[in-house]
């Protein structure tokens, strides 16, 4: 007879005594078992102690987190979170040096513990180790202890960072702006400035006061990753949370001090692989890079500014006023309105107002510009040779400019804030100082190449740019390093290989839809999904890192979670750091019986989504996170690293469960598995073999034997 559900079977140690085995009744006080468990040691005061787990974090068990408690857990007896708080405060502050260093040393781990972290706070401990700090008498590991220990306790977000004195600011600040300063310490005390930063509107004004942005670019070049993966987190939150009007300035002095080649020569081209941290601010700064043509893409342009229409004539001027017939060149000034319309623009007597939509607002007319006076030859060129088409095949260079530019602002998602967990950085807006501009050029180029192509007229204009963006949205996602290799991925993405990848892709989706077809269709999808239940199930049997999500991303902690080989249970555990390949069963001390599995959430539904965090505003976050539901009433929460491993878990959790699977991956999968098996028996159909007639018999019929070889 299986135990009550309210019944755990575990293990408590203490120093120097052999472990208890007991039972522990979850329905009783916690209180009630901690002196049971004394008296079983014949220790006094049990108000004085507290559970804590002897393996992983160590955290100390509390009413509210015992449920979490599994059969077979190793607990260890240890003193409360109070009194272990009141110990450590006092060794912290003696006048011995070892006595301190160890203390610091334990209050460094112990600061993780949410339980221990609310007692060490309300006896004023962020206090004590910010006197520490501003003391500067304390360098080296005790320094660095003691940062480490600060920054756990202020994550909990019990202080207000609002509360941290200037002279503290200002010591922190000392230690990033050194020239030599001990590893540790620098990257403790850049993160701090970040959490500072972003936490605090009034400190990052102190912060912004104390750090330049040439002392962090120094740490950029320096071998360490890890330093470098700090300093570009701080001058990501500097750029997030400077007022508007400052942004542009500071985006002026990173261009002066030559940011996007340092970055460029020792991160993204330096002898190291880029870890996943690093790629993610290498992310937010791409995308703040671009946020900065948001002003201009959203603003209208004034018909009557002088200065704006100023700017069309330019472009005009450029495009005509080169003609060395002096008679056409007075007959063109006299004609602007044929002007404009050889120039593509829709509204030939006042182009301005083809401007007047945001987006892309402005911005277009800026790309047009710097294509005219920067490729010149360009931009004469392809004005001049659609300007000069009487077959109503001429591309409109003005109206596919302003379009075009609308494209690339939706795909590169110009405006919009960063995705927390997105790695999605293009190395080649790295290798350029106006990179934007010169995306803009390569691509109307081809815009009117693929509009030659395709021999279009105005009635295709949404056709073309349609295939336009297709092709610029698989030429990034090849990650091209550089614009020259751009183009020539864009050269192979040609308007006939555009027509070639949709067939190819619209057979293996649709293939025929004559009734035989769909009747085989119908036969070979059971079979199919079968294979793909297992393949789910497989890879939930390998297993799967998680990264937990915290205030500051790159302190990293990761959990592994993976399926037992009988699929009967999930196991589950934390790590130190991501691991290498499979992680035994032996280091998951967690487990949940598949039994006890009632369902799988996803999305907004998900109780980790539905807790106040900024996690909870973030789309690509909710598009990944999911859970397990398992008795009794508990969940154990998933953000998954990529799309692709939210669809194995969820699918291989559905599939686990007895339920159909239904995420994007499968249906793609189920699709592209069937189309080739159906192939394959269609091409086994195609290679039936006749072989030769034998020589007639004489005075008797013709026979023919017919072979059919299924190969």
């Amino acid at each position: 007879m299986p135990p009550p559900a309210d019944i755990v079977k575990v293990a408590i140690e203490w120093p120097g005594a052999n472990a208890q085995l007991i039972e522990m009744d979850q329905k009783r006080p916690l209180s009630s078992i901690i002196r049971e468990v004394c008296d079983g040691w014949s220790l006094s005061g049990s108000e004085q102690f507290a559970l804590r787990y002897a393996d992983g974090p160590q955290l100390y068990i509390t009413e509210q987190s015992r449920g979490d408690i599994k059969n077979g857990t190793i607990l260890r007896l240890a003193i409360s979170p109070a009194r272990a708080a009141r110990q450590l405060l006092e060794r912290i502050q003696s006048h011995g040096i070892d006595a301190r260093l160890e203390a610091l040393k334990e209050l460094a781990k112990l600061s993780a513990d949410p339980t221990f972290a609310a007692e060490f706070i309300n006896m004023e401990g962020i206090g004590t180790l910010a006197r520490l700090v501003e003391s500067g008498t304390h360098f080296g590991e005790m320094l660095a202890f003691t940062l480490t220990a600060f920054l756990e306790l202020m994550d909990h977000g019990i202080v207000s960072w609002d509360l941290i004195s200037l002279s503290f600011i200002k010591q922190i600040a000392g230690y990033v702006n050194q020239p030599m300063v001990d590893v540790s310490i620098l990257q403790r005390s850049l993160a701090i400035l970040e959490s500072m930063v972003l936490n605090s509107h009034s400190l990052y004004h102190r912060v912004a006061q104390e750090i330049t942005v040439g002392q962090l670019i120094g740490h950029l070049q320096v071998s360490n990753q890890e330093i470098q993966t700090y300093a570009i987190a701080l001058i990501n939150a500097l750029f997030l949370k400077a007022p508007e009007d400052r942004r542009q300035e500071m985006a002026s002095s990173l261009a002066q001090k030559h940011l996007r080649s340092i970055i460029l020569n020792h991160i993204i081209r330096g002898n190291r692989p880029i870890k996943a941290e690093m790629a993610h601010q290498l992310y937010v700064l791409q995308v703040l890079t671009f946020n900065l043509l948001e002003e201009r893409m959203m603003t209208k342009m004034d018909p009557n500014d002088q200065a704006q229409r100023d700017i069309i004539f330019e472009l005009r001027r450029i495009a005509f006023d080169g003609d060395t017939d002096p008679t056409g060149t007075e007959k063109r000034k006299a004609l602007y309105t044929k002007d404009y319309k050889m120039l593509g623009f829709t509204n030939h007597l006042n182009p301005a107002m083809d401007f007047t939509q945001t987006p892309p607002g402005m911005l277009a007319l800026d790309n047009m510009l710097y294509l005219a006076r920067v490729h010149q030859d360009t931009y004469i060129r392809i004005v001049l040779e659609n300007s000069s088409r009487e077959d109503k095949h001429e591309c409109p260079f003005g109206r596919c400019a302003i379009e075009l530019t609308r494209i690339l602002c939706e795909i590169l998602q110009v405006g919009e804030l960063p995705n927390e967990g997105c790695n999605d950085y293009h190395p080649m807006f790295f290798t350029h100082d106006r990179a934007w501009e010169e995306f803009f050029c390569v691509c109307i180029q081809l815009l009117n190449k693929t509009w030659k192509e395709m021999r279009a007229t105005a009635e295709d204009f949404n056709k073309v740019m349609q295939v336009v963006r297709e092709q610029i949205t698989r030429a990034l996602a090849m990650k091209p390093s550089s614009i020259d290799q751009l183009k020539n991925k864009l050269r192979c993405l040609n308007y006939s290989e555009i027509l070639r990848l949709r067939q190819s892709e619209r057979m293996s989706q649709d293939d025929f839809q004559s009734p035989p077809i769909i009747e085989l269709r119908e036969r070979i999808q059971p079979e199919i999904l079968e294979l793909i239940k297992q393949q789910r199930l497989n890879r939930l049997c390998e297993g799967s890192c998680f990264r937990k999500l915290g205030n500051r991303r790159r302190q990293e902690k990761f959990w592994f979670c993976r399926l037992s080989l009988n699929h009967k249970v999930l196991h589950y555990g934390d790590l130190e750091e991501s691991p290498q390949g499979e992680v035994p069963f032996e280091l998951l001390s967690d487990k949940i019986p598949v039994s006890d599995i009632k369902s799988v959430l996803t999305g907004k539904d998900c109780p980790h989504m539905k807790e106040k965090s900024a996690l909870k505003q973030n789309k690509e976050v909710l598009e990944l996170a999911f859970s397990v539901l398992y008795d009794p009433d508990e969940t154990l929460n998933f953000v998954a690293p990529n799309k692709y491993e939210y669809c194995i878990w969820t699918d291989g959790l559905c599939a686990l469960l007895g339920r159909e699977m239904g995420s994007d991956l499968t249906r793609s999968d189920l699709d592209t598995l069937i189309s080739m098996e159906m192939k394959l028996r269609l091409l086994d159909l195609e290679n039936i073999t006749i072989p030769e007639a034998p020589p007639p018999v004489p005075k008797e019929p013709s026979s023919y034997n017919f072979t059919y070889n299924y190969s």
